[in-house]
């Protein structure tokens, strides 16, 4: 267990308060910018089978209302939920479901035109809304386990071993997206890996000089800012994007559509700040239980790894009344809230749902200052941020290239989370492995949603909507690929030295062996 303690903690807003002018300004500044990558990732992500690729208007109300939402669930989480200082933000879990939903026949883009506004009635608005019912109905069921405190009790089964697969095979199967974008130019790509891993590793320890007003004078103070993963990336993607602009400035780059490296110039999509609007107006789907069950795996994903932040934030924030572990009426709370996060951003058409964000939580425990005070302005600040759409519009000139860029150390980076749960377990065992591989590669995780992908005429039930939720399960990696994880581990014998370490909170094991440590 981490042993730092916080230079200010969650329950000292009238000692936070006291703190310099640059302080406050600076953590909020920082936790905004650590959830702002992985936020305008998912639309970004979403924007080509939702049909608005090219739909500059769609795009920039999308990344408008996600952060808008995502401020919104930190000020209920900071505030009604566990009350722990964790940030809120759309989750990669939503992603896998959402994409396997809209594979479907009778989801798919129509062509390849423009679409109108998103809120028009349209193929773009058609989908939207089914995705979003799907969302707001499946977010039922994470409220539901909060407030019956299910979440205990479920807890008791869910080891690593179900954990591992599920996280990774989200960032096995978002490379896809990312290969696509980098593609539009390999050398812009390469060249946002190498800043990211510039600031992040090779320049993680450089204390950079900052000035600090405190005691009535200004003062200058060092600070390891590049060892927030986050901040590295974002100067990352500054640094490529700057390329972009002076290599689109000489002309260097093809002025021609069809070229290779077209799309790595910063002015073809100046028309979407000026199309933008200056103040987002939002709107609300209707309710529909359409693909609901299929996105109810992305809901359970999510709070699983929720949960996990919780116990990570815990003793990082100075809650007496949880070191280490939060109590579970905070956990089930905390997930209820979630829910109502999740039901907000369906309301709000954000095409996702929100849960905590671990980058947070890495940064707790580099700036020691736990005020649940940050959290709530920097949730202030995105939904103040998520009202502009000029703001937002000015994300879309980002280069193809530099957001695949991103996307690969991004994603690589949520694969590798999934496999840190492993640390849990011991790696010795052949139990272990054979669990491993089979949910990760060889039939579940990989290989059977690939093949239902590939044949998506296979399944005839003689009723649709069966025929429809079974290609959504079945195409959606990670469900299958936790769901494997979650049988074999409760099921196959074994002993609790090889379940799990004792690091671990909850061990499952096989429901009818025996649990007695060696």
């Amino acid at each position: 267990m981490l042993s730092v303690q916080p230079s200010f903690t969650f329950s000292e807003p009238d000692k936070f308060m006291k703190l310099t002018l640059f302080i406050p300004i600076s953590c909020v500044t920082q936790r905004y910018i650590l959830a702002f990558g992985g936020i305008l990732a998912i639309p970004l992500i979403l924007a080509e089978p939702l049909c608005i690729k090219e739909n500059h208007a769609a795009k920039s109300q999308l990344i408008s209302t996600i952060f808008f939402v995502s401020g919104m669930s930190t000020l209920l989480q900071t505030t009604l939920g566990t009350r722990l200082p964790i940030l809120q933000g759309g989750t990669f879990t939503f992603i896998t479901p959402t994409l396997a939903i809209l594979a479907l026949p009778k989801w798919r883009c129509p062509g390849t035109s423009a679409t109108p506004h998103l809120n028009a009635t349209n193929s773009a608005a058609l989908l939207m809304d089914g995705i979003q019912r799907s969302i707001l109905v499946a977010s039922m069921l994470q409220l539901v386990l909060g407030l019956s405190g299910l979440v205990g009790l479920v807890l008791r089964f869910i080891g690593p071993l179900a954990i591992a697969p599920t996280i990774n095979l989200i960032g096995l199967l978002l490379f896809i997206q990312a290969g696509q974008k980098s593609g539009a130019h390999w050398g812009i790509a390469a060249l946002t890996v190498c800043l990211i891993l510039l600031f992040s590793q090779y320049l993680s320890k450089v204390n950079l000089p900052l000035i600090a007003y405190k005691d009535k004078k200004w003062k200058i103070f060092h600070y390891p800012l590049f060892k927030l993963f986050s901040v590295s990336a974002l100067f990352g993607m500054c640094g490529a994007w700057l390329v972009c602009f002076l290599l689109t400035y000489f002309n260097a780059l093809p002025s021609s559509p069809n070229e290779y490296g077209y799309m790595a110039r910063t002015d073809i999509n100046l028309d979407a700040v000026k199309s933008a609007a200056w103040f987002y107006d939002s709107g609300v789907c209707r309710l529909s239980v359409s693909s609901v069950l299929g996105m109810m795996a992305g809901v359970l994903a999510s709070t699983m790894e929720s949960i996990g932040d919780y116990y990570a934030c815990a003793p990082l924030s100075g809650a007496e009344h949880v070191t280490p572990p939060p109590p579970t009426h905070a956990i089930n709370c905390g997930i209820a809230v979630e829910g109502v996060g999740c039901i907000l951003a369906a309301l709000w058409s954000t095409g996702n749902g929100t849960t905590s964000y671990s980058q947070n939580i890495a940064a707790l425990g580099i700036t020691r200052v736990g005020s649940r005070l940050v959290l709530q302005t920097a949730g202030l600040l995105m939904i103040i941020l998520g009202l502009f759409g000029k703001f937002s519009a000015v994300f879309i000139t980002i280069p193809d290239p530099v957001i695949g860029g991103m996307f690969l150390v991004m994603f690589g980076m949520v694969a590798a989370v999934g496999i840190s749960n492993l640390q849990y377990v011991d790696l010795n065992s052949s139990r272990n492995l054979l669990i491993l591989g089979f949910s990760v590669s060889t039939f579940s995780g990989l290989v059977l949603p690939t093949w239902f992908h590939s044949n998506p005429g296979m399944i005839k039930t003689g009723i649709k909507e069966l025929d429809q939720l079974i290609m959504i399960l079945f195409t959606t990696h990670m469900f299958i690929g936790g769901f494997f994880g979650f049988v074999l581990d409760n099921t196959i014998p074994g002993n609790m030295r090889v379940f799990c370490s004792t690091r671990w909170q909850h061990c499952p094991g096989p429901l009818f062996h025996s649990r007695k440590r060696n």
